[in-house]
């Protein structure tokens, strides 16, 4: 796709690098719109199919009031999107964060379906959230929160309608307040409901793992793929919460190097790699990565711009944008967190040949293990966790080399040609559903 740009031509006039706000370049709605857009006119795809896959089937915003701990009531608002259940039931996170908005949870929304169809398991796209801050809740108040949110949205939720996960802000504690919910207003134990429970409540061995393992696959056939070596390979990460940390673990325990660990409220930089299981005993006992003796204490926006070979956003949307991408070292992107990188980032990273593993495929481990979860519950028989792991690693390996060849096939870039791939499967399949009316 060199040469090409993901703003669209009757657009580029007017919106450039020096002319598009922060604000219009990361708003994650657009960047999703933007790449689909792009991904479906390579593919000429039949313009009503385009205006079908492009919006969401269903949003639901709720409005609950919850009793806080000093005996006041509070509303919170909460959102529920359902993308697409043309290829299985809906399937996607519940994030908790103050910063939670309609067009984010859009954008997840229908990443998950696209990251659903690239790895070939049988879910549709959803996502959730709630307006709160967390941190600053008490256990009671969230679970209050999660049940009366559950309560609100329980005709559209179920086995074979949506199938909520933990986010940001959430937790196996908060599936399993949402099965128990669930499971209250249709009396009868129904754990197949959500995925990231306790194993004791119907949860699959291997999931706490399985996003940052799929990152440690994916980086290793990415590696094949460029001729690389593991030995001396470098690797930063952004985030260490569980996603950056099982990926720098298992990135660690494969033979890589961890130089950096970026974090909200600081960032630690060891050249000679810094001792994976030592920081986290540090962060148990600090719950914070800051005063960890075993690397230099740095700016972690800066350290994002360090030389490395790989580098792995973790955390939160838009890290990568206008504003830092053309400083940026590393020879590959491994996107563990989704949307880390804004379309105008993407144009300047093409131009330096930056080999991109885009979140869509990279992070998709998690919901390829929610999917085994699911399958569980609903057979009642488990699996050990070497057979998780067996198959999360098959799936994750097959669905790179089918975006790398479709990549080679059509010209494209590695995210362009994921696109690409997840659209034309959920419009095969939209096609031969046919249109309901």
């Amino acid at each position: 796709m060199a040469g090409e740009s993901l703003i669209p031509a009757t657009e580029q006039k007017e919106v450039t690098m020096q002319t598009l706000t922060l604000e219009q370049e990361t708003n994650p709605w657009e960047a999703q719109a933007a790449r689909f857009d792009f991904a479906a006119k390579k593919l000429n795809l039949d313009q009503g199919l385009w205006k079908v896959l492009r919006q969401p089937t269903r949003e639901l915003i709720v409005h609950i009031p919850v009793s806080m701990d000093d005996g006041s009531v509070e509303v919170f608002t909460g959102y529920r999107v359902q993308h697409s259940v043309a290829r299985g039931p809906g399937k996607g996170g519940i994030r908790y964060a103050p910063d939670v908005s309609l067009d984010e949870v859009r954008a997840l929304a229908s990443w998950m379906t696209w990251k659903c169809a690239v790895v070939n398991i049988p879910f549709g796209g959803a996502k959730g959230g709630v307006i709160c801050d967390p941190k600053k809740l008490s256990q009671g108040e969230l679970e209050r929160i999660t049940r009366r949110y559950t309560a609100e949205l329980i005709e559209f939720l179920g086995p074979e309608k949506d199938v909520p996960a933990p986010d940001m802000g959430t937790d196996e504690q908060t599936m399993a307040w949402i099965m128990d919910t669930y499971s209250m207003h249709m009396r009868q134990t129904v754990n197949a409901v959500v995925t990231g429970k306790p194993v004791n409540l119907g949860g699959s061995r291997g999931r706490t793992a399985a996003t940052g393992r799929g990152l440690s696959v994916v980086c290793d056939e990415a590696l094949k793929a460029l001729n690389m070596p593991v030995e001396g390979c470098r690797v930063i990460v952004q985030g260490f919460g569980n996603v950056g940390s099982n990926a720098a673990r298992l990135l660690a325990e494969r033979g890589y190097t961890i130089i950096g660990i970026a974090e909200y409220d600081g960032g630690l930089f060891n050249p000679k790699g810094i001792d994976i299981p030592a920081l986290l005993e540090h962060r148990k006992q600090a719950r914070t990565i800051t005063g960890f003796k075993g690397a230099e204490a740095v700016d972690p926006h800066e350290l994002l711009t360090y030389s490395c070979e790989i580098l792995l956003p973790a955390a939160t949307e838009n890290v990568i944008t206008s504003r830092n991408a053309d400083r940026l070292r590393c020879k590959i992107l491994c996107e563990g967190a989704n949307g880390p990188t804004t379309p105008i980032a993407d144009d300047i990273l093409a131009d330096k040949k930056v080999f991109i593993i885009p979140d869509i495929l990279a992070n998709a481990g998690g919901v390829t293990t929610s999917y085994f979860e699911w399958v569980q519950d609903r057979m009642g028989y488990f699996w050990t966790e070497a057979e998780v792991n067996q198959r999360l690693d098959h799936i994750m390996s097959t669905s790179f080399s089918d975006v790398m060849t479709y990549a080679a096939n059509h010209n494209v870039n590695n995210r362009i040609a994921a696109y690409m791939l997840a659209i034309d499967r959920v419009a095969y399949t939209t096609r031969q559903r046919g249109i309901y009316a």
